[in-house]
């Protein structure tokens, strides 16, 4: 894949984020688009071997589309500036996000603001074993790769039925539970692209792994 093709493409089309350019060079998008796709299937077959549990992607499901969604933010510009791509889509659980944009590019995992259900088993989870999270979040490999959640803003008070004092409290305040690790240019660019992307997703699995368990139970 060459990925300088697909950054150089997207530096255009903000250059000239209307209509009229993207019908004009609707082929040079398709052929990216295309090329961009086959590897990220190729991707998709090499997590499903690493990862017993994958949820294979079908091809048509896996890239966001690039048009912004004008009817609720019509102040945003025509086309996004990243090609947004998810794998691992089993319906109802967290997925493996992958983004490649001019301002930023990450790999990220998790639920960023999960619908009221969703927050509130994620919530009981922690409240019956959260030394699980806790553990895996706080092991060394895994505060290297991410850090700790994503930023995003939390509760100032304690969420409804749970205690102040709660062990947890400060993870029981996230109203995000996701992860994020950005990429490099070099990385993005190096032949060894994917087994970083591999290296990646295996250390973020038993964290989905136990966000995911919580809104199945």
């Amino acid at each position: 894949m060459d990925f300088k093709k697909l950054f150089i493409f997207l530096e255009d089309l903000q250059q000239n984020n209307h209509k009229d350019w993207m019908h004009n060079h609707r082929s040079r998008y398709k052929a990216i688009r295309e090329e961009y796709l086959d590897w990220l299937v190729d991707l998709d077959m090499e997590l499903a071997e690493i990862d017993p549990d994958y949820y294979t992607t079908p091809r048509k499901k896996i890239l966001n589309r690039i048009n912004n969604n004008l009817l609720f933010h019509p102040n945003k510009p025509v086309y996004k500036d990243n090609f947004g791509a998810g794998l691992d889509k089993r319906p109802n659980t967290s997925d493996f996000y992958i983004h490649l944009g001019l301002n930023e590019c990450f790999l990220a995992g998790g639920f960023y603001r999960p619908k009221p259900d969703f927050l509130k088993s994620i919530r009981d989870a922690i409240d019956y074993d959260g030394e699980v999270l806790h553990g895996i979040m706080n092991k060394p490999s895994f505060k290297e790769t991410f850090g700790g959640f994503i930023e995003d803003s939390v509760l100032k008070t304690t969420p409804k039925g749970f205690s102040k004092d709660h062990k947890y409290i400060e993870i029981l305040r996230q109203k995000s539970f996701a992860v994020m690790h950005y990429l490099t240019e070099n990385q993005i660019h190096s032949a060894n692209f994917k087994t970083h992307i591999k290296k990646v997703y295996l250390e973020m699995l038993p964290f989905r792994r136990y966000l995911n368990h919580a809104v199945t139970v």
